[in-house]
């Protein structure tokens, strides 16, 4: 982004190995930040992420394995951060997981709550430790969410409870910090092309799409998350705090019964 300048400053990214994490990482280094990047074992490949990162020609990333959900594997994140940074500037909680539940006989309380472990308290519990460890919260506190909460997705139950949470207590991490000098926001992306997202969804979603009308410039990139990511964090937009950010080129406006039902009929009449 034009005029961001972020040398010297650090980013710590959740799940930052994949994704809109691993997107949001290269828009954040690209800017000059040193990023530190969390996977959960066996998730990543480490040497293919630093490739890209030395073909961007950016400082490259540091890794640490760390489970979002697991206390220790957090404190131990914590002190081996403590040993390569003095602060953290930018937090990015952007790990997501949970169990498909395609009917109420899937509800699991065990599900639920291990659910929520890790796409929602990590938020709290890692930005807590972190002024714990480095004295400060950091000045930029990101959520990454979806659009789970207001629309009916199959399997995506609990996901959807978790996103809905991790907004509420952004919400409210936004007026706990705001003395602190911390700018807490959610953006909530809609959809976009990732390999999560064809896992949940399946391979032929994007065809499905395509065929209803709508246009693939309305499908997002991870490369576009990774700049709004970058837009919020780049001190432009410190008057914003406390906010769920929609970034979805107002698909949900428009991907509506009545647009489908036109469309359907227009091309009816055509033929």
């Amino acid at each position: 982004m034009v005029g961001v300048d972020l040398g010297g400053k650090t980013a710590l990214i959740t799940g930052g190995t994949k994704g809109i994490g691993l997107a949001s990482a290269f828009a954040l280094a690209e800017a000059g930040a040193q990023v530190f990047l969390t996977y959960k074992w066996g998730s990543a490949d480490r040497e293919e992420v630093a490739r890209d990162f030395e073909a961007r020609g950016v400082l490259p990333p540091r890794f640490y394995e760390a489970d979002a959900a697991d206390e220790q594997d957090t404190v131990r994140l914590m002190e081996e951060l403590s040993a390569a940074a003095q602060k953290i500037d930018i937090f990015i909680s952007n790990v997501s997981f949970a169990l498909r539940t395609l009917s109420l006989e899937d509800y699991k309380k065990r599900s639920l709550f291990k659910t929520l472990e890790y796409s929602t308290w990590p938020l709290i519990d890692y930005a807590r430790r972190i002024k714990e460890r480095f004295g400060s919260y950091p000045k930029y506190i990101l959520a990454i969410s979806s659009d789970g909460p207001d629309h009916f997705y199959p399997g995506y139950d609990f996901v959807a409870a978790s996103k809905a949470l991790l907004e509420f207590f952004s919400r409210y991490l936004s007026v706990h910090l705001l003395a602190e000098g911390s700018r807490v926001n959610v953006l909530r992306f809609g959809t976009v092309n990732t390999d999560s997202f064809r896992a949940i969804f399946g391979e032929d979603f994007f065809e499905y799409m395509a065929r209803q009308g709508v246009p693939r410039a309305t499908i997002l990139t991870p490369e576009e998350c990774g700049k709004a990511v970058l837009a919020m964090c780049s001190g432009l937009l410190d008057a914003v705090n406390g906010q769920i950010i929609s970034v979805d080129y107002g698909l949900p406006f428009r991907d509506n019964a009545m647009g489908r039902y036109l469309s359907e009929r227009s091309s009816d009449q055509k033929t």
